[in-house]
């Protein structure tokens, strides 16, 4: 790894990262991704952007569920609120996510979306809040 202060001033950012949806249910869905070049900060570990990600897309994925989405995306599951609470971190492997629903409602849908790291670690819970699109 380059320099820290290197890695600060440099304007250019790269990286690709990537997941998996390996489960949906009307309650859950669950979420796998390598942790990747791309998906790493300065310090060698999990970018939070990456992590927040991987919550956010996961959550709205059980958001949609089995709506049919207008032609516009009407429909679509905006968050609209985005709490995050950072616990923990890993340098590889992968992590998963798991989201369920707090509250499913026509107008707002609340979902707690956990990211767990090894051994079972939790490295993140992200609370999403969503409205449909009009």
């Amino acid at each position: 790894m380059k320099n820290i202060q290197t890695h600060i001033n440099e304007a250019r950012r790269t990286g690709e990262i990537e997941f998996f949806i390996e489960e949906r249910s009307k309650d859950c869905v669950v979420s796998r991704m390598p942790i990747s070049k791309g998906a790493l900060n300065p310090f060698g570990t999990i970018h939070a952007g990456a992590m927040l990600w991987l919550a956010d897309v996961t959550a709205t994925v059980l958001a949609i569920g089995d709506a049919q989405l207008g032609e516009k995306g009407q429909g679509f599951p905006l968050a609209i609120n985005l709490n995050a609470n950072l616990l923990g971190n890993q340098r590889g492997g992968e992590v998963r996510a798991e989201a369920h629903f707090v509250r499913k409602g026509k107008r707002v849908t609340v979902v707690r979306t956990r990211v767990i790291g090894d051994n079972d670690r939790l490295l993140a819970e992200v609370t999403t809040n969503h409205v449909p699109a009009k």
